[in-house]
Formats: C-alpha cells, sequence, structure tokens
C-alpha cells in the first residue's frame, strides 16, 4: 500500500484482534511491527469504546520482540526508567528520550558507515564512544535546564577542582527535601484557594 499523510486507522477488537481499515484485512502485532520498520504511520482505536491505544499497542510490539530474544532494551536502562515512574523528573522523560531517538535516527546512516569501515578495529569502538558522549552530553544540558542550582553547585565544584581548591560538600539533599516542602505547602494552599468542583 503506498504511503499516504493520513496515518493509517486499525481497530482492536474485543477478541484482539487488529483489523487494517487500510487494507481491510486482519493483521498481526508482526505486522504492525512491520509497518512501522517500514515508516508506514498507523493509530489504533480500540473499536468498541473508539478509545486510542496505540501506545498500548507499540508498547506490546517491543514486549513481544524483547520476549523472542531481542533484547535491546538494556537491563538497566530498564531499572532505571522504572524508577522514573512517580518521580519528580517523570515528565521530562518522554521527551528527552524522544530527542534522544531523533537525534540517533539522524546520525543514524553516518553511525552505520564508521562502524561498517571501521568494523573489527578500535574504531568502531570511538565512533560508539563518541555518540555515547553527545547524548550524555545532550542529557547533561536537558537537566541543567531543569536544575538550574544543582548545575551552578556542579560548575563551582569543577572550577574548584581546576583550581585545586577543595569545596566543602554541599548539602543538596537537605536543600531539596526543604524545597519539596515548600512545594507541597504551596500545592495545599493553591488546593485551599481553588473553587470546589
Amino acid at each position: 500500500m503506498a504511503k499516504t499523510e493520513e496515518p493509517t486507522i486499525i481497530k482492536k477488537y474485543a477478541n484482539r484482534r487488529l483489523y487494517n481499515t487500510g487494507t481491510s484485512t486482519y493483521v498481526t502485532l508482526e505486522d504492525l511491527a512491520s509497518m512501522v520498520k517500514g515508516g508506514e504511520d498507523f493509530v489504533v482505536y480500540d473499536a468498541k469504546s473508539g478509545e486510542e491505544i496505540t501506545h498500548s499497542v507499540l508498547t506490546q510490539i517491543i514486549f513481544e520482540q524483547e520476549n523472542k530474544g531481542q533484547n535491546l532494551l538494556p537491563i538497566t536502562f530498564l531499572r532505571q526508567l522504572i524508577r522514573f515512574y512517580g518521580d519528580s523528573i517523570q515528565t521530562l522523560v518522554p521527551s528527552y528520550l524522544e530527542h534522544s531517538m531523533s537525534q540517533l535516527t539522524r546520525e543514524q546512516e553516518k553511525f552505520r558507515q564508521q562502524l561498517g569501515q571501521a568494523f573489527g578495529s578500535a574504531n568502531a569502538f570511538e565512533a560508539m564512544d563518541e555518540q555515547i558522549r553527545r547524548n550524555t552530553e545532550i542529557f547533561e544540558r536537558a537537566f541543567r535546564m531543569f536544575m538550574p542550582f544543582g548545575a551552578a553547585e556542579s560548575d563551582a565544584a569543577k572550577a574548584n577542582e581546576a583550581a585545586g581548591k577543595t569545596a566543602a560538600p554541599v548539602q543538596r539533599s537537605d536543600d531539596l527535601d526543604a524545597l519539596k516542602k515548600q512545594l507541597e505547602a504551596m500545592q495545599r494552599r493553591l488546593d485551599q484557594l481553588a473553587p470546589e468542583k
């Protein structure tokens, strides 16, 4: 089927069958994975409720791929991802991951060429290290935008270290706890001021 501007509509029925409205055929998760790899965009709706369930279906595809032994997601990454749920930084994670994946996709071809040319040599590892270093820098910059005080302390510590000075230990944990308490108190006040619904 030719690619169009509009995403293909997939309907998921109560019997868990997926129906591609573009081709008027039933499809499997494997078929949807092939569509993703082929660059075909689709949206999945629950046939009964009409609710969009694309996120859960894509997550299910990843789960299926991981169960087949194609482990793309390292255990440390999965553990860290789980830790982010419910954390104050949770709202930043999706945009960071989206940005990182976009960056990796943009550099994918160049990265493949470098690995292809240098496969089996130290250059392949240097190219991989360089990519990891760039992603880490982006991650650190993103966190500095949302944690300006922590970044200032870190920059001051680096400057002191470069000058040969040792900085006094920073009571970051206590400061963070105090800040959290202030935010909670402000939230309680706002809740009290908000009109009853």
